[in-house]
């Protein structure tokens, strides 16, 4: 029987085997925007077991196993890590044509050398086997990174943070660079008035600056930028329902914010101008700095209030929203680009309705002043799969330059989630090699060899000036 992804998996025609194993395969991974854990690359962490390292925080895994009837003990709660596993084992056959299918036999393979398909008769020998592995030092968390040959990894972090595991990382000279990203969506939060209160007052003590007034909220948190960019930060991000961009004046969000540290009710329409004002600002603060923005677009979260009480938000209850995306980020880049203040931007969207929207909206804005200054981020969340990666390359090369493109990332919690990048890389080589042989492009190996490392590697390197 054949192998289940063998070398030439997803590639369906000769160019594109040229283009995947001669261009794409060896480039490095820089991975830009992920949601890793710095302490546990720090702590230079072994897992104990399986369930650990594939199981813990994953929520496209415990979807899954809800949908397929497993009871919640065996996903959030305490049954054993074994036990758990076993679980996901009966689930895995489930998920056919879902990419946890072929992110789960991927990672196997590239992790473990293991090419069995997980089922419930082969659960037991994988688990052992990948079990023992984890402990040994071969398998610590560094050297899972070192084994995807991972050159950048930027996590997710918010403006409180010390970046003490950042700065342990670097002093002790790991050659993979664990930058910080500036993730302040929670100083933001003006729709939820006692987190954002609190918020505040934790900002007091971290920066040291006392916060009366709309002004010095500014100052606390611009010093907390500057301290992010004097620790190697060079990218910012959002995940957002929608861009922001609401007709304010400074007198109204000042009078905006005392009514927030005052804990009074705000209004809709305060809500969405303090927000609006804030985004600018951050924006602005990114072009100063000459920092790679970042727009997550379109999630409605927290669905199901029942199980997020009991369980928590980013615990599997988020799906795709049908927000209208156009008119405000049209009006927010340009306010922006009207004083010379718009800096590099990737947008991700949710919904793939959004699609083309996104990627005529870039070339609105790019100015000719870098290549791709305006970037349709790669294909995000629920789209992060086959058919929606097509989608977005395919939109993206109608509607702009695919050879701009800044590629691949994980935005995963998960250390064996690298193979990601192997699966865009083969996608993006089929699309190539199809339009090859279809004669829709010329059969010159070399240079789309040359645009297809551009995008896996060279773009991103260049872009973001790691």
């Amino acid at each position: 029987m054949k192998k289940f992804i063998d070398e030439n998996f997803l590639l369906t025609n000769k160019t594109a085997e040229i283009l995947y194993h001669q261009y794409a395969k060896d480039m490095p991974v820089i991975d830009y925007h992920c949601h890793l854990s710095p302490d546990q690359i720090a702590a230079d962490l072994n897992f104990e077991n399986l369930t650990q390292v594939w199981l813990y925080g994953d929520h496209y895994k415990w979807r899954a196993m809800r949908a397929n009837g497993i009871p919640e003990e065996y996903i959030t709660g305490n049954k054993s890590d074994w036990e758990k596993f076993e679980k996901w084992a009966e689930t895995v056959p489930y998920t056919l044509r879902n990419p946890l299918y072929h992110w789960t036999h991927l990672e196997l393979q590239r992790y473990f050398d293991v090419y069995d398909i997980l089922s419930p008769a082969t659960a037991r020998k994988i688990y052992d086997e990948c079990t023992a592995k984890l402990q040994t030092p071969e398998y610590s968390v560094r050297n899972l990174l070192r084994k995807m040959k991972v050159e950048v990894v930027a996590t997710t972090d918010d403006p409180l943070d010390n970046l003490a595991h950042h700065q342990q990382i670097k002093k002790e000279g790991f050659e993979v660079k664990v930058l910080p990203a500036f993730r302040p969506d929670k100083a933001m939060q003006a729709d939820d008035l006692p987190a954002l209160v609190a918020y505040i007052t934790k900002l007091e003590e971290v920066s040291g600056i006392a916060i009366t007034d709309f002004d010095s909220y500014l100052n606390a948190m611009k010093s907390r930028h500057d301290y992010f960019a004097a620790n190697g930060c060079v990218i910012s991000d959002h995940g957002l329902e929608q861009m922001y961009a609401e007709n304010y004046t400074d007198e109204e969000v000042a009078l905006i914010f005392d009514n927030i540290i005052t804990a009074k009710t705000l209004s809709e329409v305060e809500v969405l101008q303090f927000k609006s004002a804030m985004l600018y600002h951050f924006s602005v603060w990114d072009h100063e700095k000459n920092w790679v923005q970042q727009y997550h677009l379109g999630a409605l979260r927290n669905n199901n209030s029942r199980l997020l009480e009991s369980l928590g938000p980013d615990t599997g209850w988020d799906s795709m929203g049908d927000f209208q995306q156009g008119p405000m980020l049209s009006k927010f880049f340009n306010r922006l680009d009207s004083s010379n203040q718009l800096t590099k931007t990737i947008l991700y969207n949710l919904n793939p309705a959004d699609n083309e929207l996104m990627a005529t909206m870039i070339g609105n804005f790019n100015d000719g002043s870098i290549a791709g200054k305006m970037q349709y981020g790669s294909a995000w969340w629920f789209m992060d799969q086959k058919e929606g990666m097509i989608r977005q390359m395919n939109a993206l090369s109608n509607m702009g330059l695919l050879s701009k493109f800044v590629g691949m990332l994980t935005d995963s919690r998960s250390f064996l989630s690298f193979p990601r990048h192997e699966y865009f890389r083969r996608l993006l080589c089929n699309l190539l090699g199809e339009d090859v042989e279809n004669g829709e492009l010329p059969d010159d190996t070399e240079w789309l060899g040359q645009v297809v490392k551009d995008i896996c590697y060279f773009n991103a390197k260049e872009y973001f000036k790691f």
